[in-house]
């Protein structure tokens, strides 16, 4: 059963547009970009399980994911629908595209490949879990407590999203368990024996970003055969963060073959 994600909906007008986050992230990730869509498009952000304020549930892989988002896709009787997604939420993209093509309009894969990763995010996890929200002061607490094992200030206030007032005490919303425990699925990328996704297909990613490489081009190819690469120069694995102009000239390029 899939479970009832929670959403920001921005527009009203227009094709559907489907932004997903990636690993730690949430909704919230998207708003700008969502916000600056929502002239022409209907645009979607949902929290994807165990993040944000969506439901926690102990199954952490891309058909759980993929059948959460196709369950949000049916429950707002939306036939089909552009997807974007960053990194894990990438995953979940093409992990939909390829099970259920005709409900896809186009795919904009967000600095990530379909293939296995080597971190496991371990450091960051330790560093979480680490932290007793009961026992916070205030964030900035948090942040001198994470400071140990995660140096870089940027990084740590992405994770410090996490961190929520339930009450008097602090909490994490992520559910850091669930995310241990699968992170073998999350880094890695089970192919679908002899499914290939038909559709428009553009992988945007970071110049500075090592998380597309050469080498994935035949897996990529051989998966989304109409697949379109897009760098952007001066970004990291952060795109459209670090490079917004860029990441929205290469996103345009998709929105007018998928959209028309």
């Amino acid at each position: 059963m899939p479970l009832p994600l929670h959403f920001r909906e921005y527009g009203d007008g227009g094709g559907v547009l489907v932004l997903l986050h990636g690993l730690f992230g949430s909704s919230a990730n998207w708003g700008s970009i969502a916000r600056s869509l929502s002239s022409r498009y209907r645009v979607l952000v949902p929290d994807l399980r165990n993040h944000g304020q969506s439901p926690h549930a102990p199954e952490m892989d891309y058909s759980s994911m993929g059948t959460d988002l196709l369950g949000l896709l049916d429950s707002l009787e939306i036939g089909y629908c552009l997807l974007v997604g960053h990194s894990m939420g990438g995953k979940v993209a093409m992990h939909l595209a390829l099970q259920q093509p005709q409900r896809i309009r186009g795919l904009a894969v967000v600095d990530i490949a379909p293939v296995a990763y080597r971190h496991d995010f371990s450091l960051i996890l330790d560093a979480m879990e680490s932290i007793d929200p009961a026992a916070l002061r205030d964030r900035s607490d948090a942040d001198r407590r994470l400071a140990a094992t995660v140096p870089e200030e940027g990084v740590r206030g992405f994770l410090l999203q996490n961190l929520v007032r339930t009450g008097s005490a602090w909490a994490w919303r992520i559910n850091l368990p669930a995310l241990r425990e699968g992170m073998s699925d999350i880094t890695g990328f089970d192919q679908p024996a002899g499914m290939s996704y038909p559709g428009p297909a553009h992988f945007i990613f970071g110049e500075r970003s090592d998380y597309v490489r050469p080498d994935a081009e035949p897996v990529i190819r051989e998966m989304f055969p109409q697949a379109r690469f897009c760098p952007v120069a001066d970004a990291g694995h952060w795109v459209y963060a670090e490079q917004r102009e860029g990441f929205m000239r290469c996103l345009e390029a998709l929105l007018r073959q998928g959209m028309g």
